[in-house]
Order: structure tokens, then C-alpha cells, then sequence
């Protein structure tokens, strides 16, 4: 045959790869996107270096129909959170993409983003939106909680001229400022110096590190003073060094150090009721260096300093002096930062590890990403909306990830999707692939208040026989909401380790019989090289059985990881099919779709019959019946196709004729066989596997009877011996293929004499009726006789070969021996 049937429809000789980092992970992961007017292909490539850091990035490669393709590098990662202190080394930034077709939008996320919070880096991931024309707009991270060190400190110094020495209160200052974790996200620390007037030292904003906070705090000087106007310092730290340069949502510290008791001190009262309606913690040390020194009686002093502090058990500290201030530096860090806690819905510390974006899907009202560590590593799903972020608490998992399995981390959020029910709406699906190590699939409802409810689980995981083959399991939704099993689906029963599943995209129609399609990657296959799966779709589920496995060494000897991630929503090419996109180690890989025809077959034959006594040609010089045989073929697109006249098909025909090795029987047809197929199978559409591309077709021979359907002949057998000169006579009309004769039998015995050696028998048949096609004639004989042989004594087997019996014929045949 000139071509060979292929029955998918996505071309393996004509992919585009687009190459990239092996090292940056390029082809971690792939979408198709339109903006800015333009076909793209965004590509993730999640260990991408910037400068010394390996942050990850996102590509966008121009889907045209240039034979090179160059990718542009979008630099997202100088995504960023204001007043954080970040630490983007190998936040992954790329690992998910999920492209929103709606607004030609997307959204790449980097599950490790961390920052820091006082003395540890909490990864909680980061998510990039970018716009249609690759713009970045915000930052999505619904799992970042502020440190429990997000503070605002103020240090209210006592700088009059009882303070002495200065240098110990200095140090004493430095000392404290160590402690502190000065930073964007964390410690902003302000000074204000005070004695008859209040001067701002630096303020909160003014530096961005510890380093810079000490430095400055040792070129503070003492500026003295007749007065200690502490309620003025007060005052002044409350409406000014809080304002310029505070952070409203930040917790409010002031630290009041005085040497004694305040010129002002009718205004105290005022001051710090307003203070603590400004949410100011305030703790007051009292210096009794200037009582003691002079053997003058602090306990008014005591009193007043104690009536400052917010709490005056925790937030009072007395020295005995100046240089004893060192001592208290330990106990006052930690009375401070034992203000850290969670936020108000008590869910900071479970976030803290999340790693949010590990997964990702865009939903109607925002996106839904996976923070497979929350919840000590458990998982959760969080969403992200423009009205803020949506955190589910803890307890809406707990019935399904009981509290006595928190040493078995579930990842939930590993996968997260959603689907449409009719009876529920809008439907989340998370997979925790994890969990009591055999894995779970949740299907719960979530509304933007944060109530989570789980309706539903399965278990997902596969592990066959020692091999990481995995499993695609089949639900179907029933009008009432039900998830019903619907099978499973897996890879080749050849391949070993292959981890199927790993990727998965629906696909639109391919073959236009009006079901989506699934592709479902194996990167793992033949010893890590990949592989991915084709299913078409059908009424309400998939077909069990993979129409096409496409190995990465059909594409391109050299890819590895093929099918990590897979995708396919549009037409790449500008053919009207939707095209795919494939992802490997270094690599995206453009598959095209192929039009899907089927070919009509039809055939006509002139004569309609055979007739056998029409010689009307000439072949190898004898005369012999000929009849033509039509074939028509009409090529029906089931895709778009831009010209089907194109379309070249090669066509094998035969007759297939049933016979005897040296006689034909015209009671059954010829076979008239046609095949046909595609001339070029690696170019152009393919054959619809649906539809047959054979057609077989009968073609009778003319029986010379008025009723072409049926012979009626009428058969006369008459026969006789030498024994007795006594005839059989017998006749009847009858159907060809009825018996022709019943034997009339009559009265009385025959002997035959030993001595004699022949009985002949003579039988004459005679047809007085239409073709008598496949008569036979059977002779029976008793035990005693043995046949000898039979000899026609009229009928020409060089003329009548097919052996009917024509009206008028007779035919006489003899023998038998004794």
C-alpha cells in the first residue's frame, strides 16, 4: 500500500521545540496566552538566576509562524511586598502558571518566597498577577501573616542634666536597639531626647537596619536641661514620631527612661489615656541614680513611672542607676517581644511554612492556590479575591486530616481545581497526595467569609507492583450533585516507572465528535525521557483506552521530563485546530493538530449482473463477459480543514471470488473489496479512527430465470437396469435447492446371481422447467455391491462446466459393479 491508516490526529514529525536552561528549569511548566493582540506561549522556568540569586522567572514566546522562536524573559521576580523583608533566593518563582482567558491575564507563583521575621524566614510563597500587555500589577500571597515582630518602637530619652553619665545611657540604648530586628516587615525604631523641649533624634523611617539604627544612636548627645517634661515627650512621640513614618497596622511600642519625676506631671494623666486609645504600649524605667545619689526618696517618682506604664507589672523596670541599665536589656527585649502572637483569627503560626502557590487555578472570583504546608504541613487552600484573602481555620479540615495524623503531612493543595455541579454551583478540588500515604482527593465548597465545607474524598494514589506507575481515576457529577467512580485510566502495560499523571489538561474537541479530550503526561517513562497520553473524550466521561502515547523519542531524540506539564485551549498555528503544548527539561515542545476526514465509499456496477453468455470483450484471445465497476469517493471534513480537495487518498480494489478448484458457482456473487487510505500519512488530516475505510460489495450473476431472485426447474429422473427390465420414473417441481427426485419404490425382492459379475443401472435426468443451478444426483446401493464407475453417456462437461441443467437437457449416466 502507498500510505499507511493513521487514526490521531496530533503530528509527532513537525513539532516546534522551543529550547531553553536546562539549568534554569526551562519548560517546568507551559500555558498558552493571547495578549496584547498576539498568540504567546508562557513558559516557567523556576531556578532562573538573577544577578547571584536564583529566584526563577517566566518567558513568554511568541506563537508565530517565524521557524525560530525567541523568548523574552518578563522578570517578575521583583515582585515584592511593601515592608517586608524578603528573602527571594530560590522562591521558585514560575514552579504554577494559570492563564485567565477572560481578561488575558495570568498569574506565576513562587511557593518558597520567604521573609523574615525576627530570627527566622517563613516561606509562605508569592504569586505575580501580570496583565495583558505582561505588565505587573500586584502581588498575591494569601498566606503572609505580618512578623509577630511588625512594631513601631519609640524611645522616649531622657536627656536632661541629672542624667549621669550620658555614655551608660548610651550604651545602655545601643544595647537595646541589638536586640531589635530592625527591618522592612519587622522593628522600626524612632528616638526623641527630651528635657525642657522634646527633639526627634531620628525617626521610624529613617533607617532600614539594625546596623544603620545603632550608628546613628551613637552620635546621639546629651542635650541637657533644667526641666524633665516627660508628659510633653510624651505627647510629642504620641502625635509626631508615630505619624511620620509609622505603619498604621503595625503594633505600637513606646519606651519612656527617665531619671525623675516630671515638671509637667498635672499632664500625665492625659497624655497616656490618650496614648493607650492610640493603642501605644508604654513601658516606663525609672533611673535612681539622681534619688540615690542624693538619699532623696523615690516613691512619688515610682509612682509616676509605674502610672506610665501600660502594665505595671510588666511594663515597669527601676534601676538603681545609670550604669545598671545594662541589666535590664535581656528582660526588657523579651517583656517586648512577648507581644508577639498571632493575628486576630489565629491562623499566622499555621501559614507560617505554607508555601502557598504550589499550586494554582483561576476561579470566577479570584484564584485558588495550594499551601501544601499549612497546617504543619497538612496542606490547606487558600483563595485570593478583590475583596482581600480567603483563609479557611484549621477545623474546617480537621474531620477529614484528624489531628492524630499530623506526623503524616497530607499536602493538601498538592492540585487544586474546581467543576460545576448543578445542584452545588461552584465546586473545589484539592488533591493531598500524602495523606496516611495513600492519598486523598477532597471536594468541598468555600465561601469568601472562609467557611470551608468537604463533601466528599477520594484516593487517588497508585503504586503497581513496586513500579510509580500512577493512575488517573474518572468521576462523573449526577444531576444531584454526586461524584460517581467512572473508572480509571493509566499508561502502557510495557512501561515501568512513569508517573502518570503527574501533568493533566482537558482539551477542546480534536476530532469533532463534540467531547472534550484529556492529555495526561508521564514524564518518567522510558527511563525519564516522558511520555504523554491522549484520550478522546465521550458521552459524560472519558474513553477508557489512550488513543495516542506520544514518547519523547518520537518528537526529539535528545528531550528529557517530556510531559511535566502539559497544555492546550487554543490555535496556535492558525488552522483552526487547537494545538498543544508539552513541557520538558529545558524544552517546550508545539505539537499540532491535524484535520480529522472520513471517506465515503461508494460503488455501482455496470452490468448490475453477470451474465455468462455475454462474451462482449476479448481477453488474452478468448471472449470473455466483462462489467465496469465505479468507485466514488466523497471526502467529508469532521475538523477544519482549508481545502479537502487536497486531500490525496489511495484506493486498493479486488474481487474476491468464491469457487471450486475447477468449477465456478454462480449462485453466489463476487466480492468486490475496496480499501482506501491517506497517500501521505506524516502530511495533512487524518482518517476519522471512527469510521471504516473498507467496503465490500456483491455482485450477482444474471441466473437466466424470469424471476431474478429464484430458479423454479422441474426435474424428470427416470432410471433402469439389467436386472429387470422395470423403470423408475419420478418428477417434480422443485426449488434448486430442494432435493430433485424422491425414488418411487415397488413390491417384491431382486435377486442378483453370485456367478454374475456387473449390475448396470442406467438413470436418465431431465429438466422441463427454468436453470436448475448445483443439481446433484445421488446413487445409494446396498452392502453387498461395491461401485464400480460411472459413465456419462450424454452432457458436455467442456460445456456445461458449472454441471446446470437447462431446459430440455438430458443427461444419462451409468455403472455399477458387483
Amino acid at each position: 500500500m502507498p500510505g499507511r491508516r493513521t487514526c490521531f490526529n496530533i503530528d509527532t514529525r513537525h513539532a516546534k521545540i522551543i529550547k531553553g536552561s536546562k539549568e534554569a528549569q526551562f519548560g517546568y511548566t507551559v500555558q498558552q496566552h493571547e495578549a496584547d493582540g498576539q498568540k504567546w506561549l508562557l513558559v516557567g522556568a523556576p531556578f532562573e538566576s538573577s544577578g547571584e540569586h536564583q529566584t526563577g522567572d517566566v518567558y513568554r514566546c511568541p506563537l508565530d509562524r517565524k521557524p525560530a522562536t525567541n523568548c523574552t524573559r518578563l522578570h517578575l521576580e521583583k515582585v515584592s511586598l511593601n515592608n517586608v523583608f524578603e528573602r527571594k533566593e530560590k522562591m521558585r518563582l514560575g514552579m504554577t502558571l494559570a492563564s485567565n482567558p477572560k481578561d488575558n491575564s495570568f498569574v506565576a507563583c513562587g511557593p518558597l518566597w520567604s521573609y523574615e521575621c525576627g530570627s527566622s524566614y517563613y516561606s509562605t510563597g508569592i504569586c505575580s498577577r501580570v496583565n495583558s500587555s505582561f505588565d505587573f500589577t500586584h502581588s498575591i500571597a494569601p498566606a503572609f501573616q505580618r512578623c509577630e515582630t511588625y512594631m513601631d518602637i519609640v524611645i522616649v530619652l531622657d536627656g536632661s542634666n541629672s542624667i549621669y553619665p550620658w555614655y551608660e545611657v548610651q550604651d545602655f540604648l545601643i544595647n537595646v536597639l541589638q536586640k531589635f530586628y530592625v527591618g522592612p516587615g519587622q522593628i522600626q525604631v524612632g528616638v526623641v531626647q527630651y528635657g525642657e523641649r522634646v527633639v526627634n533624634e531620628f525617626r521610624l523611617d529613617d533607617f532600614r537596619t539594625v546596623e544603620e539604627v545603632v550608628a546613628a544612636a551613637k552620635n546621639i548627645d546629651q542635650r541637657g536641661g533644667e526641666e524633665t517634661r516627660t508628659a510633653l515627650a510624651i505627647s510629642v512621640a504620641r502625635y509626631s514620631a508615630f505619624k511620620h513614618g509609622g505603619r498604621p497596622d503595625a503594633k505600637k511600642v513606646m519606651i519612656v527612661i527617665t531619671d525623675g519625676e516630671s515638671h509637667d506631671s498635672p499632664n500625665l494623666r492625659k497624655v497616656v489615656e490618650e496614648s493607650e486609645k492610640d493603642n501605644i504600649t508604654l513601658y516606663g524605667i525609672a533611673v535612681l541614680g539622681y534619688y540615690n545619689r542624693r538619699g532623696i526618696n523615690p516613691e512619688a517618682f515610682l509612682r509616676e513611672i509605674k502610672f506610665i506604664a501600660t502594665d505595671p507589672e510588666e511594663h515597669f523596670f527601676s534601676v538603681t542607676d545609670e550604669s545598671a541599665l545594662k541589666d535590664i536589656v535581656d528582660a526588657l527585649g523579651e517583656k517586648i517581644f512577648s507581644l508577639e502572637g498571632t493575628n486576630q483569627n489565629g491562623t499566622a503560626f499555621g501559614l507560617q511554612m505554607s508555601q502557598a502557590g504550589f499550586s494554582s487555578h483561576i476561579v470566577e472570583d479570584g484564584i485558588l492556590v495550594g499551601a501544601v504546608g499549612a497546617y504543619d504541613w497538612n496542606g490547606a487552600v487558600l483563595k485570593e479575591t478583590r475583596q482581600g484573602k480567603v483563609i479557611p481555620p484549621k477545623s474546617s479540615y480537621m474531620k477529614e486530616f484528624p489531628e492524630e495524623l499530623k506526623n503524616h503531612g497530607a499536602y493538601l493543595g498538592y492540585m487544586v481545581s474546581s467543576v460545576i455541579s448543578a445542584q452545588h454551583g461552584q465546586l473545589y478540588v484539592a488533591g493531598a497526595p500524602r495523606f496516611n500515604h495513600t492519598g486523598k482527593v477532597v471536594i468541598f465548597t468555600l465561601t469568601n467569609s472562609g467557611n470551608l465545607t468537604i463533601l466528599l474524598c477520594f484516593a487517588p494514589m497508585y503504586f503497581y507492583k513496586g513500579w510509580e506507575k500512577g493512575r488517573v481515576y474518572i468521576y462523573t457529577i449526577s444531576l444531584q450533585g454526586f461524584f460517581i467512580p467512572d473508572g480509571t485510566l493509566g499508561p502502557s502495560e510495557k512501561t515501568h516507572d512513569s508517573r502518570f499523571g503527574a501533568a493533566m489538561s482537558t482539551l477542546p474537541d480534536l476530532n469533532g465528535d463534540g467531547f472534550s479530550e484529556l492529555v495526561v503526561g508521564a514524564p518518567l517513562e522510558d527511563n525519564h525521557k516522558g511520555a504523554i497520553y491522549l484520550f478522546y473524550g465521550q458521552q459524560n466521561s472519558i474513553q477508557p483506552k489512550y488513543k495516542q502515547r506520544i514518547a519523547a523519542g518520537d518528537i526529539f531524540p535528545g528531550l528529557r521530563y517530556f510531559g511535566r506539564s502539559v497544555h492546550g485551549m487554543m490555535d496556535v498555528n492558525g488552522d483552526e485546530l487547537i494545538d498543544l503544548s508539552v513541557g520538558a527539561l529545558g524544552a517546550a515542545v508545539l505539537l499540532w493538530s491535524r484535520s480529522v476526514v472520513r471517506v465515503g465509499i461508494s460503488i455501482h456496477f455496470e452490468p448490475s449482473k453477470i451474465n455468462v453468455f455475454n462474451k462482449d470483450c476479448i481477453r488474452g484471445g478468448r471472449e470473455v463477459s466483462c462489467m465496469l465497476a465505479t468507485v466514488c469517493l466523497n471526502i467529508t471534513p469532521r475538523t477544519p480543514i482549508t481545502d479537502p480537495k487536497t486531500v490525496g487518498i489511495w484506493l486498493d480494489d479486488k474481487f474476491v471470488v468464491f469457487s471450486s478448484v475447477l468449477l465456478t458457482d454462480y449462485t453466489h456473487p463476487l466480492i468486490f473489496s475496496v480499501n482506501v487510505g491517506l497517500q501521505n500519512a506524516d502530511e495533512g488530516p487524518v482518517l476519522d479512527d471512527g469510521w471504516p475505510t473498507s467496503l465490500q460489495s456483491e455482485l450477482p450473476f444474471w441466473n437466466g430465470c424470469d424471476n431474478d431472485d429464484q430458479c423454479v426447474p422441474n426435474l424428470v429422473l427416470q432410471s433402469s437396469s439389467d436386472l429387470l427390465d422395470r423403470r423408475f420414473f419420478c418428477g417434480r417441481r422443485e426449488r434448486s435447492t430442494w432435493p430433485p427426485c424422491v425414488h418411487q419404490r415397488t413390491s417384491g425382492e431382486r435377486l442378483v446371481e453370485a456367478s454374475r459379475r456387473k449390475v448396470l443401472v442406467e438413470a436418465r435426468l431431465e429438466n422441463r422447467g427454468e436453470n436448475a443451478y448445483g443439481t446433484i444426483l445421488h446413487i445409494t446401493h446396498s452392502a453387498n455391491l461395491q461401485f464400480s464407475s460411472l459413465v456419462l453417456k450424454v452432457c458436455s462437461l467442456e460445456k456445461h462446466p458449472d454441471l446446470s441443467l437447462s431446459p430440455g437437457l438430458n443427461c444419462i449416466y451409468e455403472g455399477l459393479e458387483h
